[in-house]
């Protein structure tokens, strides 16, 4: 399954080990007041509540979004509808497609009580409470699969009896994303199952109103996988500043920008988005599943500004989130925490740190992706500055340690032995390289380009510094540049305006007596890398000339 099966079980240990602090009151919180959708209801302060759980369940945060519904529910004893939220926010998602029987009996019973109120609410209101009847059973059965594809149903329904419903449109849309959660697109970019019609359907919703939340967040997870992510872009510029108390909505353009190489903003949404959580976990109540995705924009940054050339904003992400996963969930969760903390060492490769990655402590010996990752920087480190026989002693090491993770660890989205063999190739090319093996050397890379090509859909991804970028380095510093240029060009088409192609691309044009060409490159360059706090030479500081 997708990425988000392994790393939805983190959340609720990720914040019960308590990073961060705050009280059990709904609250009504900043940044969430634009949006309307009128409840059968006489109490504006329970449409207020309402309002606001409705876009935090656009924003995925549903625990917050159940303790609005509930508080709207308190105030109006009758408001159906808001018994359909609590429902509708205890049951899976696109980033947690399971159910405990626990949250399934509560999402059960919270629909039943929608029901028993059904009476006093509006036409639209009581066929979305009815449709959501067909989600949830009791006893729970093993395999709900037949449920979500009735639910599925149930909402097409709704959707053909209210076509002009822009929340019945997203909520159909979602109910379809449900079905194949992280499966819209083939590697190749071609969709997959009830994709168009997914599609189709959003961008009706957004043509009844551009600025609706969740249309313009779902439409972004639809597209963001195909061959033609930019058609998401005006949604990504809308949903920037939609719903500012929602930090997950203000990320979400990263997904896009990051697609078409507005590499700039996808930091920039990031920032915003991790003070819009710190603003929201300083009022909350002690965040569970939603701190996942605080952790996620960190994530997210600390690539993003690696792919502009910041290593000050790059390196202090890294470190915030080595510092943010507390030590209890990384040991009880290993599988798939660990494979987050190895980013600080990456981050550092770009970067060209190599007495840093020296001077970096071994993780525990239980944290194999940690001390696999570490042998292999430490590795990449020492071929890069000619201590060839160290090298080959940490590539053995890291063969070990690669070899002690269990088959169902993950890194992300991607299983961890196809992780590891990116790396493989990448430290055994680097090496070659520097022992003047150099078709061996252009090889392994190329071998391991393949492999990097071939890991799970994610952002960021898996595999955080492109192959293709110590490649092209590597053979322009060979003299080869007309293969570089195919290799910058190839990069580029993968992650488009990035620095480190645009550098590799230009040095090639050049070498190829090519200036006119050249020069307009680096005109992107000089756009592209405009916050940029480092000066390197080549695409990878492994190339020989590199300080």
């Amino acid at each position: 399954m997708p990425r988000t099966n392994h790393r939805i079980l983190i959340a609720s240990l990720l914040l019960a080990a308590g990073t961060i602090a705050g009280c059990n009151r709904p609250h009504l919180y900043e940044g969430f007041g634009n949006y309307q959708r009128l409840a059968t209801t006489d109490s504006a302060a329970a449409q207020t509540y309402f309002n606001q759980g409705m876009q935090l369940l656009y924003g995925f945060n549903h625990d917050e979004a159940i303790r609005s519904f509930q508080r709207a529910a308190s105030i109006d004893r009758d408001l159906a509808i808001a018994w359909w939220g609590i429902g509708y926010a205890r049951g899976l998602h696109i980033n947690n497609p399971a159910m405990s029987a626990e949250q399934s009996q509560l999402a059960y019973e919270a629909t039943q009580e929608a029901l028993r109120r059904i009476d006093s609410a509006s036409l639209v209101e009581a066929a979305l409470i009815r449709a959501l009847a067909a989600r949830y059973a009791m006893p729970v059965p093993e395999d709900r699969s037949h449920l979500d594809e009735a639910y599925a149903e149930a909402m097409g329904r709704v959707w053909e009896a209210f076509p002009n419903d822009p929340d019945v449109g997203a909520l159909y849309a979602e109910s379809l994303m449900n079905l194949q959660p992280w499966d819209l697109w083939t590697k190749s970019g071609e969709p997959k199952g009830r994709t168009l019609e997914i599609v189709a359907v959003l961008e009706r919703v957004m043509e009844l109103d551009p600025h609706h939340p969740g249309a313009n967040h779902f439409y972004i997870h639809t597209v963001e996988a195909s061959n033609d992510p930019g058609r998401a872009e005006a949604a990504a510029d809308r949903l920037r500043t939609l719903v500012p108390g929602s930090g997950h909505l203000v990320h979400m353009p990263a997904h896009i920008y990051a697609r078409i190489g507005r590499w700039a903003d996808a930091s920039d949404t990031n920032v915003d988005a991790i003070a819009a959580d710190r603003a929201y976990f300083a009022k909350a109540p002690k965040p569970d599943f939603y701190a996942l995705y605080f952790i996620h924009n960190i994530h997210f940054l600390a690539w993003s500004a690696m792919m502009e050339g910041r290593y000050e904003t790059a390196m202090a992400a890294a470190r915030e989130l080595e510092r943010d996963i507390p030590r209890e969930f990384l040991r009880n969760w290993t599988f798939i925490a660990d494979g987050f903390m190895p980013v600080t060492y990456h981050t550092m490769i770009r970067f060209g740190k190599w007495s840093d990655i020296l001077s970096e402590p071994k993780p525990d010996d239980w944290r194999h992706i940690s001390l696999a990752s570490w042998h292999y920087a430490r590795g990449v480190a020492l071929a890069a500055t000619d201590h060839t026989v160290e090298a080959r002693s940490e590539l053995e090491a890291f063969e070990r340690e690669a070899a002690r993770i269990p088959k169902d660890w993950v890194v992300g989205n991607s299983a961890a032995s196809d992780v590891m063999a990116v790396a493989r190739h990448m430290l055994r090319g680097e090496l070659a390289f520097r022992e003047a093996r150099l078709d061996e050397a252009f090889d392994l890379l190329r071998e391991g380009a393949r492999l990097e090509d071939g890991l799970n859909y994610d952002e960021p991804p898996d595999w955080m510094q492109p192959v293709r970028h110590a490649l092209g380095a590597l053979l322009l510093a060979a003299g080869r540049p007309a293969e570089a240029e195919v290799v910058y060009r190839e990069d580029l088409a993968k992650y488009p305006n990035n620095g480190w192609a645009l550098l590799g691309l230009s040095q090639a044009l050049d070498a190829l007596d090519r200036p006119v060409e050249a020069s307009l490159v680096e005109q992107d360059l000089t756009i592209a890398w405009a916050r940029a706090d480092v000066e390197p030479v080549a695409s990878c500081y492994c190339h020989p000339d590199a300080p």
